[in-house]
C-alpha cells in the first residue's frame, strides 16, 4: 500500500511546487496538464476551471503528445454532443448529474480540435469549499480500460488541482475587477470630458466631435457617429405618432479606430429611407442594437451606416421633451454584448450632447434675436444721428444766415450811410454864408463823388437782381481783344502804382477778335482789378495773360489774373463767389458784391470763372489766380447772331 502511494505523493508534490512558483494562470495549468500527461503516459491531457457566472470566462490548459502534435489537425470543432458519452469513466465516486453535466462541458472546452477521435477519457471533477471549481481530463487516441490504480492515482492528485484551480480562479476575478474597476474609471473620465465640454466656449461642432471621439474610444468601439435631424415640420413631436418623421439626417461628426476611410460621398439621407432610424420612431425608448449578419429584418439602410464592413450597430437617439434631435452610433466589426453599465454610459452621453444641442440652439436663437434687436437700435440710432445732423446743419446754417444777414445789414447799412452823411455835411457846408469858389467846387465835387458811389451801389444790386430773376440775352459785339486789354490796364495803372502794384501783361502776338457784351466784359475786368488792388501784398506785381485754346471743338479765350496776397482757404474758395460774403479776417472795406457780380456777368456771357490759391514756399503768402474763361463764337457759331 505504501509502494502505491509514493507516486501519488511525488505527483501532488510536483503539483504543488508549481503552484507555488506563482506563474500566470494560463502557464500554472498548462505546466500541470504537462505533468499530469507525462505521469499518467496518455496521449492528451486538459484542465478546464468551471466559473459562475459572477467569475466570468473559463481558462484552460490542453498538453498532448509531440507524436500527435505533428498531425494535421481538423478544421471542424468538436462540440460537447460530439464526445461519445460511454467511453468516459470518472475517478470518484458517486457521480452526481452536475459532475456529468461539468464533465461534458469541460470535454467541449478543453479539446476543441483533436487530430485523432477520443476512444477512452478518464476526468475527475475538481471541488473545492464543496463546489466543482474544474475538471481534469486524460484522453486516449485508442481503447483502453483504465485501472483502479490509475483512478486512485487521478483521486489523489485531485485536492491539489482543486487549489491550483482556485488560485486560477481567483485571480481571474481580481483581473475581472480590476478591468471593471478600470472601465469604471475610463466611464467617469468620460463623464468629466463631456461636463467640461458642456462648459467650454468651443463650437458645437467641434464640441460634438471631442464627444463622439471621447465616447467611441473609451467604449472601444471601432466607430462613432453623431447624426443631427433636420425637420421639415419643426413642430413634430416623435412620441405620440409613433411614425417616422419627414426630416432630413446629416451626420455632422465621425470618428474611426482605424485608417481606412469608410465615409461616403454622401453623408445625409432621408429617415423614411432607412429602416434602422425608422425604428427609433415606432419602437420608441430603448436603444438598437443589431447585428448584420443575423438581423435579416432590417432591409434597407443608409450607406453611411457601412454595415457591409461594421455589421455590429448601437444606436440610441438624442432626445429632448419627446423631440428626437438626432443619434449617437457606435459600430464594430466582431459581434458584441454590451453590458447595462455600457448602455447606461451611452444613454448618460445622449442626454448630455441633448442638452448641449438645445442650449447652443437657444443660444443661437437668442443670440438672433439679440442681433435684431441691436441692428434695429443701430438703424434707429444711425436714422436719429442722422436728424440730428441734419437739424444741427440746419441750425448752422440758419445761424450763418443770420450772420450773413447781420453782416449784410452792417455793410449795407454803412456802405449806404457813409455817402449820405458825406453829402449832407457837404450840403450844411455850401449852405454858410460866405463860402469861397474853392470850397464850393470842393463840396460839389464831393456831393458828385459819394452821389456816384451811391448809384453804382444800387445799380450793382440792380444788375444781381436782374441776371438772377430776369435774365436777357446778351448783346455781343466784337472787340479787338488786345486793344480793350490794354486800355483797361492803363486805367488801373496809376490807381495800382498808388498802392504799390505793378502790372505786367503777357498778350498773344496775334490780336483776337473777341464777340462779347463790351458793358459786361469791362465791368468783369474792373471789378477784378478792383479786387486785386485791395487784396494784393504791398511792393508785388499783378500778372495778366491772355491766352487761346480749343476745348472739344469750342474755342476759348483764358484770362488769368495772378497777385500775391494770403492764402485762400477751401471754405473760402466755396464762397468766395456768393453775395455779401468776404474772406474771413479781412478788414477791407466792401460790400461783398464785386465777385458776386463778377460771377453772375461771367455765366450771362456763358462763361466759366475760378480761384485757386498756391501756398508760396518759406513764405506765409500764396500766389491767388483769377481764371476767366469765355467762349470766342465766330458769326456762324454765336447763338444770338440770327436772332433778333
Amino acid at each position: 500500500m505504501q509502494h502505491q502511494e509514493e507516486p501519488a505523493l511525488q505527483l501532488v508534490q510536483k503539483i504543488n511546487q508549481i503552484i507555488a512558483k506563482h506563474l500566470t494562470p494560463a502557464g500554472m495549468l498548462q505546466e500541470i496538464a504537462q505533468v499530469l500527461g507525462a505521469a499518467f503516459e496518455v496521449d492528451c491531457c486538459s484542465l478546464v476551471t468551471v466559473m459562475d457566472k459572477v467569475s466570468g470566462s473559463t481558462i484552460s490548459a490542453y498538453w498532448c503528445t509531440q507524436e500527435y502534435l505533428e498531425l494535421p489537425h481538423p478544421q471542424k470543432i468538436l462540440s460537447s454532443e460530439q464526445v461519445d458519452l460511454p467511453v468516459v469513466h470518472c475517478a470518484s465516486e458517486p457521480l452526481t448529474i452536475e459532475d456529468i453535466s461539468t464533465i461534458e462541458n469541460s470535454l467541449g472546452i478543453g479539446y476543441q480540435s483533436l487530430p485523432l477521435s477520443i476512444q477512452a477519457v478518464l476526468a475527475i471533477p475538481c471541488r473545492f469549499g464543496g463546489k466543482n471549481n474544474g475538471v481534469i481530463s486524460l484522453v486516449k487516441f485508442h481503447p483502453y480500460d483504465w485501472n483502479e490504480q490509475e483512478k486512485h492515482l487521478l483521486k489523489a492528485v485531485e485536492s491539489a488541482c482543486a487549489i491550483a484551480f482556485s488560485q486560477v480562479i481567483q485571480a481571474q476575478v481580481i483581473a475581472s475587477q480590476q478591468q471593471e474597476l478600470q472601465t469604471c474609471a475610463h466611464h467617469q473620465s468620460l463623464i468629466k470630458q463631456l461636463t467640461i465640454l458642456s462648459r467650454s466656449n468651443l463650437e458645437l461642432n467641434q464640441m460634438l466631435q471631442l464627444a463622439i471621439t471621447s465616447t467611441a474610444s473609451a467604449l472601444q468601439a471601432d466607430r462613432g457617429l453623431l447624426i443631427l435631424l433636420k425637420y421639415t415640420d419643426p413642430l413634430f413631436k416623435a412620441r405620440p405618432k409613433k411614425q417616422a418623421p419627414k426630416a432630413r439626417a446629416t451626420v455632422v461628426s465621425e470618428w474611426l479606430r482605424k485608417s481606412e476611410d469608410l465615409l461616403t460621398q454622401e453623408n445625409s439621407f432621408w429617415v423614411a429611407e432607412c429602416d434602422l432610424c425608422q425604428k427609433v420612431f415606432t419602437e420608441p425608448g430603448k436603444p438598437i442594437i443589431i447585428d448584420r449578419r443575423i438581423d435579416k429584418d432590417i432591409s434597407v439602410v443608409a450607406p453611411v451606416f457601412a454595415l457591409d464592413v461594421l455589421p455590429t450597430l448601437l444606436l440610441m437617439p438624442l432626445e429632448s421633451q419627446g423631440k428626437v434631435l438626432g443619434f449617437l452610433v457606435l459600430q464594430q466589426t466582431d459581434a458584441r454584448n454590451w453590458q447595462p453599465a455600457e448602455l447606461n454610459i451611452v444613454e448618460m452621453v445622449c442626454a448630455h450632447l441633448s442638452n448641449a444641442i438645445i442650449q447652443t440652439q437657444t443660444l443661437k436663437q437668442v443670440q438672433t434675436l439679440v442681433d435684431e434687436r441691436t441692428a434695429q437700435l443701430q438703424r434707429s440710432l444711425e436714422v436719429q444721428a442722422k436728424l440730428y445732423e441734419r437739424t444741427r446743419q440746419y441750425v448752422e446754417q440758419l445761424r450763418e444766415l443770420n450772420h450773413l444777414k447781420d453782416e449784410f445789414v452792417s455793410n449795407m447799412s454803412d456802405r449806404l450811410r457813409y455817402p449820405l452823411t458825406n453829402m449832407r455835411m457837404a450840403l450844411r457846408n455850401l449852405r454858410q454864408p460866405g463860402v469861397s469858389l474853392e470850397r464850393h467846387k470842393l463840396y460839389m465835387d464831393i456831393l458828385e463823388q459819394e452821389c456816384t458811389k451811391e448809384i453804382n451801389l444800387i445799380n450793382d444790386l440792380l444788375t444781381l437782381q436782374r441776371l438772377e430773376n430776369q435774365p436777357q440775352r446778351p448783346q455781343f459785339a466784337s472787340i479787338d481783344l488786345n486793344t480793350k486789354i490794354q486800355d483797361l490796364v492803363a486805367s488801373f495803372e496809376q490807381p495800382l502804382r498808388e498802392q504799390g502794384l505793378t502790372i505786367s501783361i503777357d498778350l498773344p502776338d496775334e490780336t483776337y477778335v473777341l464777340q462779347t457784351e463790351v458793358e459786361s466784359f469791362d465791368r468783369i475786368l474792373q471789378e477784378m482789378f478792383t479786387n486785386v488792388g485791395k487784396y494784393s501784398e504791398p511792393d508785388t506785381t499783378v500778372h495778366l495773360q491772355v491766352s487761346h485754346r480749343v476745348n472739344q471743338q469750342i474755342d476759348q479765350i483764358i484770362l488769368k489774373l495772378t497777385n500775391i496776397g494770403h492764402d485762400i482757404s477751401e471754405e473760402e474758395a466755396t464762397y468766395i463767389f456768393d453775395r455779401f460774403r468776404r474772406g474771413k479776417g479781412r478788414w477791407t472795406p466792401g460790400t461783398g458784391l464785386g465777385l458776386a457780380l463778377v460771377k453772375s456777368l461771367v455765366q450771362h456771357l456763358n462763361g466759366m470763372i475760378a480761384v485757386e490759391s498756391i501756398p508760396i514756399e518759406n513764405s506765409n503768402l500764396s500766389k491767388i489766380c483769377f481764371t476767366l474763361t469765355l467762349p470766342q463764337f465766330s458769326d456762324e457759331s454765336n447763338p444770338y447772331s440770327n436772332s433778333d
